[in-house]
């Protein structure tokens, strides 16, 4: 175990791999565990596991990911009971709960991806990144986005 933690801070030291805090938005807290990490190049997920076509989804959280420390945001995972709100991303006294997701076109992908941010009780920013949606509109205050008009900003 010891050898695995030390391979990991050294993947971290040398900025292959982000590690995002979890946020508990109800406690208000960060709790001890439960951190994710981050890959810069997924290359090397790609050798390891090799391409799948349907992964399409986890690629585009990881861009996500990336992209809003470009935009200068500060950026943790938010977590509302046992779900969890893929992104908090703030800077001075701006915040905004993102969700990513690769297709919103079911009604069971859209509900899926909405139900958390409906939990979370402040009038921050909310919103749904995703590659396909029918839906580009306001959901429950809820902003529904397109990667790639989000990525061009």
């Amino acid at each position: 175990m010891h050898t695995i933690q030390t391979h990991i801070e050294a993947l971290l030291e040398a900025y292959i791999f982000y590690e995002i805090k979890r946020f508990d938005i109800k406690g208000r807290e960060y709790p001890l565990t439960f951190s994710k990490s981050y890959i810069v190049d997924i290359d090397p997920r790609n050798y390891l596991l090799g391409y799948r076509d349907g992964d399409s989804g986890h690629i585009l959280v990881n861009i996500v990911y990336f992209e809003l420390p470009r935009q200068k945001y500060g950026v943790t995972i938010g977590k509302t009971d046992n779900q969890e709100a893929a992104f908090i991303a703030t800077k001075a006294d701006e915040k905004k709960y993102t969700q990513v997701t690769e297709n919103m076109n079911a009604p069971e992908t859209r509900e899926r991806e909405l139900a958390p941010l409906r939990k979370i009780r402040d009038n921050y920013d909310k919103m749904v990144i995703s590659f396909d949606c029918d839906l580009t509109q306001t959901q429950d205050g809820i902003k529904i986005l397109i990667a790639l008009n989000m990525l061009l900003t």
